[in-house]
Order: C-alpha cells, then structure tokens, then sequence
C-alpha cells in the first residue's frame, strides 16, 4: 500500500476525515531515531493493508504543528498516530514505533 505524503492543511483534513484505522507519521528526515522508526513504518506496511501517510515535520512544519493542535498531543518526532473516526486511538514516539507495536494497535 502507498504511503500517501501530506503538504497542506488541507490534506491533513481530508486525510483524517477518512472512513477506517489509518496510520499518521511524524518523520523528521535529519533524526537517525526517525529513520529507524520510518523503517519499522514501513515494514508493518509490507504486509498490512492499512491507510498510511506522512508529514515530513521540517519540510512541512504547518502541517506538523496542526497535528498536535487538533488532536491536543505534544510534538515529538518521529510520532505516530493511529487515527480512526476523526480520533487518536494510540499514539507513540521514538524507539517505541515498531512493526510489533503497530501491529498490535491496529488490531486492538
């Protein structure tokens, strides 16, 4: 499944306006700890079937920052989101983003 990446407000919007689980990740494209995280992103993907995207929080740091406004969640970086009915059902960051972990929180 493709990783849809998000660049304006708007795409956020639509994004979390979707129907279903979806995953949201914060990825910081300077940080060895993100890349690491975006690993383990990426390898839950290869066998889920789940609604991904990503917000590059230098690139696109409005985006970034309206994420942790709307869903009233401190910034960290990496960060991931797992969002269903406009909600955040499970969250985490850093060293605790891995395909395990994802796998468990989608499937709750």
């Amino acid at each position: 499944m493709s990783i849809q990446q998000l660049h304006t407000l708007e795409d956020l919007e639509q994004y979390v306006a979707k129907p279903g689980k979806k995953l949201l990740f914060k990825h910081s494209t300077t940080c060895p700890i993100s890349a690491k995280a975006n690993e383990e992103f990426q390898a839950y993907l290869k066998d889920a079937d789940t609604a991904a995207a990503v917000v590059l929080v230098i690139e696109d740091r409005p985006v970034s920052n309206q994420i942790a406004e709307d869903f009233g969640i401190k910034h960290e970086s990496p960060q991931l989101f797992l969002l269903e009915d406009n909600e955040v059902r499970w969250n985490t960051s850093h060293w605790k983003i891995t395909k395990d972990a994802i796998k468990e929180a989608v499937n709750k």
